[in-house]
């Protein structure tokens, strides 16, 4: 009975989540209650108390269930592929994470909440540091692989890995924000792809 509860409880959290993501998206967070996430999940405002303390927690809750899988695949393709060279590796990152968000929904909805419908002012404010942490730590893992690149003598000469890094980063988070902008798939879209090969054979020797 005592296991049942707890997968009751965790089909709740989830179900919550899963609504707090539906109305961020119609709405934007800064014009959501948790009013209106209870009435979407069909629960009382109780509900949501009895699982997060307020509208910060479960914006954190939604942003881990999409970034943290997302890392997981970043840190697998570039620690664990022994039959790419560190650029591919990295090219082969950027592509995942545009394929993770073209196919999954939720992954689609939580990036662009993030990206475009979310104020950091206020109560958000402090949010913002916490949202830049994955990217950090996405950032050392891109220097650590143009690091190997530079050892391995592919990489052209001049170019340092820590500035590569910090390029890689934001060429990435502003081919999202466009990709997410670009509605209508007449700009930024169909040439995404393109776009990221080029920029990682800019830096090839």
């Amino acid at each position: 009975m005592a296991r049942k509860t707890k997968q009751e409880a965790a089909a709740t959290r989830q179900q919550i989540i899963d609504a707090a993501r539906a109305v961020f998206a119609e709405r934007g967070v800064s014009q959501t209650s948790l009013e209106q996430i209870a009435a979407e999940a069909g629960l009382t405002r109780g509900a949501i108390y009895w699982h997060f303390t307020n509208k910060t927690e479960l914006f954190y809750a939604l942003r881990d269930q999409a970034t943290l899988p997302l890392l997981d695949r970043i840190d697998a393709t570039l620690s664990g592929r022994e039959d790419i060279d560190p650029l591919t590796g990295i090219e082969l990152v950027l592509l995942e994470i545009l394929r993770v968000v073209e196919e999954d929904e939720a992954t689609r909805q939580t990036f662009d909440i993030m990206t475009l419908k979310c104020e950091y002012a206020g109560d958000f404010r402090e949010v913002l540091a916490q949202i830049m942490k994955p990217g950090n730590e996405f950032t050392r893992k891109l220097e650590e692989s143009y690091r190997e690149a530079k050892a391995a003598a592919i990489l052209r000469e001049g170019l340092k890995p820590s500035l590569l890094a910090l390029d890689t980063y934001t060429f990435i988070t502003g081919l999202l924000r466009l990709w997410f902008s670009d509605t209508e798939e007449t700009g930024m879209r169909p040439h995404a792809r393109a776009l990221i090969r080029a920029h990682l054979e800019s830096r090839r020797k």
